[in-house]
């Protein structure tokens, strides 16, 4: 495993040194979509990159987030354009390969059901479900303004803390894999509240006013 991550590692320090900013962005969105290229490798190393003056952090948070907002959105037109029978077949046949099986869309499915778009925020945070929420999301036909929203608001939080770890960690921006489960609650924790603050300053404020 360590030598497959330091493969993984390897090979996204050679696409961002190429690409820059957009080599990140690629990274990101090929992660999204295809969840076994894992993010707590290619965002800290960003953060890292950003550390020792080879990429600016801000933008590496944009980018980053600009990637993630692209794969979710492929995932989104997958579930809008194939439908949920076709979807759960594709991922039958071919999700060993892709790192999805069909209990991991049950359980998205289930997510978006109870609590629709901000479950697409806070699934942005969760391992394997943060890409597949976007599949129901383009199933149930959600508004693309709306999926867009609660995406770059899950995924702002998930890089910029990330980034920011592997920005701190410097030259031990490996070790963040190892906190991973803790940095996780803390995306949560901000998730819900930018969540709860725009669900106050949207409708329940105006309403009050009113």
């Amino acid at each position: 495993m360590s030598s497959l991550l330091g493969d993984m590692s390897g090979w996204a320090t050679r696409v961002m040194d190429a690409l820059g900013y957009f080599g990140l962005a690629f990274l990101v969105a090929l992660e999204n979509v295809f969840p076994p290229i894992p993010s707590e490798i290619i965002l800290p190393l960003a953060g890292f990159n950003s550390s020792v003056g080879d990429m600016n952090i801000v933008l590496a948070i944009i980018f980053a987030t600009v990637g993630s907002v692209v794969g979710a959105t492929i995932l989104y037109y997958v579930g809008y354009v194939f439908g949920e029978e076709r979807v759960r077949s594709i991922i039958r046949r071919w999700g060993k390969w892709l790192g999805f099986k069909e209990s991991d869309v049950d359980l998205a499915d289930g997510w978006f059901d109870r609590h629709g778009g901000v479950a697409v925020m806070i699934c942005r945070v969760i391992p394997i479900v943060r890409s597949l929420i976007s599949i129901p999301a383009g199933l149930r036909k959600m508004p693309l303004h709306t999926f867009f929203l609660f995406t770059i608001l899950g995924s702002l939080a998930w890089n910029t803390v990330l980034v920011t770890a592997g920005y701190l960690l410097g030259d031990n921006w490996d070790h963040v894999e190892e906190y991973v489960g803790i940095l996780q609650w803390i995306v949560i924790v901000v998730v819900l509240a930018i969540g709860i603050w725009w669900i106050w300053a949207r409708m329940i404020k105006p309403r009050m006013q009113g």
